[in-house]
């Protein structure tokens, strides 16, 4: 089970405190099992800050604290601090990305589902989209996508496997295998009713909860083979 620690303290002097995490993270190279680490500081308070450390584990987050490093940075730590920093440990029982659900609803409701209502829930009416397989470098709107899943579901009965997902800040990057087939006229090939396999990566930049902007890379030159225009 995922573990989390809040460390919750007060300081006049943020960059000590700052120099002593970066010291920390290189002299802890390979022998650190924490994860991740945010802090934050307070709006109302700009002496109180909260730091938040992600672990694997309670046992990993316990390897860690055993650290001789981390002993050392603590004791420097609390000489900086205004008080003893307060510590509460949090095993976590949801995490939930918000950002990554809203781009599996791509795949699942709009492109497989064929639920293009949905377009309008989760992109930007700016959304600008960038598609190896188009001849302009960035297409502009919404309405892309209504064209995209329009056309290819024309084309083909599909769906995709979504091989991994990773999160970070405002972009969410998916791994997906896509399986489909035959069923329509594609790029000049007639239907052949056979199935066809290809995979791709799509990376989704949010903004205030909505897709801003995608790049779509995919092995079209593989798909085109199977098909047999090469």
């Amino acid at each position: 089970m995922k573990f989390v620690q809040i460390i919750d303290y007060k300081t006049e002097r943020p960059d000590g405190m700052n120099a002593l995490m970066d010291e920390w993270v290189e002299q802890t190279k390979g022998k650190r099992t924490a994860t991740h680490s945010l802090v934050g500081k307070d709006r109302s308070d700009a002496s109180h800050y909260v730091e938040i450390v992600e672990f694997p584990s309670h046992e990993e987050a316990v390897k860690n604290s055993h650290l001789p490093e981390t002993d050392r940075i603590f004791q420097e730590m609390v000489a900086l601090c205004d008080g003893m920093p307060s510590f509460t440990d949090l095993d976590v029982v949801r995490d939930e990305q918000l950002n990554a659900a809203t781009a599996r609803r791509v795949f699942d409701e709009i492109c497989v589902a064929g639920n293009l209502d949905v377009i309008d829930e989760v992109y930007a009416p700016d959304y600008r989209d960038h598609d190896v397989m188009k001849e302009e470098e960035t297409v502009t709107g919404s309405d892309v996508m209504r064209g995209d899943v329009t056309r290819w579901r024309g084309a083909f009965d599909f769906a995709f496997r979504l091989d991994d997902q990773i999160a970070q800040g405002d972009d969410v990057v998916t791994r997906w295998t896509w399986t489909g087939t035959h069923q329509g006229e594609f790029m000049g090939v007639q239907p052949t009713g056979k199935k066809y396999t290809m995979t791709g990566t799509t990376t989704f930049r949010f903004r205030d909860g909505k897709i801003q902007e995608g790049w779509w890379h995919y092995d079209v030159v593989g798909l085109m083979r199977q098909l047999g225009v090469f």
